[in-house]
């Protein structure tokens, strides 16, 4: 017989430079029925286990140690192209990091002050492809990108091709129509709308169309 453990059980690697963090964090989801693979101190150890161990999410802090912080490492895992999640845990709830969080490639951002039921459904949304963010997070995001100093449309929030894509989502077009428009492939926009559906903080493309129009129709 199998003896190996279910593989429902999520994958999570923790990213703190703080021991009694990363191993108060440990027990509390081992806890919680996941499968913590391993631990990182500083963000240049994150990518590296990113890449050796491929977690399903990766709980990443924003400030780190000596070394690259948690949003350049980050960037560096979504550059990796790997079926990994990360998913920011911190104390920092400034609407900058929010928003560079989300534009480096993390699915979620949640506060260390949640509770513990909290931050495993956020997990569990993460897993499924939903941003995983406190609405309160993201409207001071929203609001402090939206600001009139800030220019009034999705420039700070979107790429120039994502926002071209959400523009499309917009008009009613599937990832296949959008591919052939552009002339990409559909796995390609496909990727480009998960990390829309990320940066926006909403829970699906019709939602990030919606955003997407009242964002335009007030600022623009």
């Amino acid at each position: 017989m199998d003896a190996s453990p279910p593989r429902d059980r999520p994958r999570i690697l923790i990213v703190d430079d703080h021991q009694l963090a990363r191993e108060g964090l440990k027990a509390v989801l081992a806890g919680s029925g996941a499968d913590v693979v391993g631990v990182a101190a500083t963000g240049e150890e994150a990518v590296e286990l990113t890449q050796s161990l491929v977690p399903d999410v990766v709980l990443m802090d924003v400030r780190l140690g000596p070394g690259i912080d948690g949003l350049e490492a980050t960037r560096r895992i979504a550059a990796l192209d790997l079926p990994v999640k990360v998913l920011m845990l911190t104390l920092h709830e400034m609407p900058a990091y929010v928003r560079e969080a989300l534009s480096a490639g993390a699915a979620g951002y949640v506060l260390k002050d949640t509770a513990i039921g909290d931050l495993t459904a956020a997990i569990g949304q993460v897993l499924a492809g939903q941003s995983a963010i406190p609405l309160d997070l993201v409207n001071a995001a929203l609001r402090d990108t939206a600001s009139p100093a800030r220019a009034g449309d999705l420039r700070d929030l979107l790429t120039a091709r994502e926002q071209t894509v959400v523009e499309l989502v917009s008009q009613g077009m599937t990832n296949k129509e959008i591919a052939r428009t552009l002339a990409i492939s559909p796995a390609t926009v496909k990727a480009h709308v998960e990390r829309i559906i990320g940066k926006l903080g909403v829970a699906d493309r019709t939602q990030a169309a919606v955003l997407a129009t009242q964002l335009r129709a007030a600022h623009g």
